[in-house]
């Protein structure tokens, strides 16, 4: 039988207080790793087993400081999966600048900082597993979603760009492209846009938050361990 155990791992997850962040969370406690949740606030949900942290990705000297102590009481890092994320919708003629600049700063400089302060780390144990959160629309756009799609078309270009520079170090780098994913947010649509999102989806129903917690988990586990530089949809056939 096949079991995934992280037993010993140390594993960092940014936007773990909800949505597919909690649920990562949870699935890496089941395989038996230390989890170390950052968010800008506190779960409502506390979720036994984890350390959560609050901090903003956005500020590159927060971050470096919670590596930093993460480090130094935890005794090192294994894997880092970036989901913290955030959306400011509304097509390009209404977007302003303030609307563009949080999401990319969240979403985009928000990986870029955690990645910078962990991979020297990383590289000093020649190891360690980074996962991003990208989207499908990062790969496609949408109507309204200029800042996201951006945010996350660089996440996908960000994956593929650090995983050729970790790879002599023995860095896996990944990333994960969701579709509709039937997260508190998600749920929170109109009904019509809803019922359009969901229309494209071949297997007929958004994923489940623990769907793309699972595949976060794969990718940071010994059996992808000759996988890296990839981007893998989990949208039912969202976006084929």
């Amino acid at each position: 039988m096949i079991k995934i155990d992280l037993k010993g791992k140390v594993v960092i997850i940014t936007g773990a207080a909800s949505g597919i962040g909690h649920s990562t969370a949870e699935v890496f406690i089941q395989a038996g790793a230390t989890v170390v949740g950052l968010d800008i606030h506190a779960p409502s949900q506390p979720l036994k087993g984890a350390q959560f942290l609050e901090v903003n990705v956005a500020n590159s000297a927060n971050v470096g400081k919670c590596i930093n102590d993460i480090i130094a009481t935890q005794g090192h890092i294994d894997c880092l999966v970036n989901n913290a994320g955030i959306s400011k919708d509304a097509p390009v003629w209404k977007m302003t600048e303030s609307m563009w600049d949080d999401v990319i700063d969240v979403n985009l400089k928000g990986a870029f900082n955690c990645i910078h302060h962990v991979a020297s780390h990383f590289r000093e144990r020649q190891l360690g597993k980074i996962v991003n959160v990208a989207s499908i629309n990062g790969m496609r756009g949408k109507f309204g979603l200029a800042n996201y799609a951006a945010s996350k078309a660089g996440i996908i270009g960000l994956t593929k760009a650090v995983a050729t520079e970790l790879a002599r170090y023995h860095v896996n780098v990944n990333a994960v492209a969701p579709g509709l994913i039937a997260t508190p947010l998600v749920m929170s649509m109109t009904p019509e846009a809803l019922a359009k999102s969901k229309s494209e989806i071949l297997l007929g129903e958004p994923g489940q938050p623990e769907d793309v917690a699972h595949t976060i988990v794969f990718l940071c586990s010994d059996l992808a361990k000759h996988i890296t530089g990839e981007i893998i949809k989990i949208d039912g056939g969202q976006y084929i």
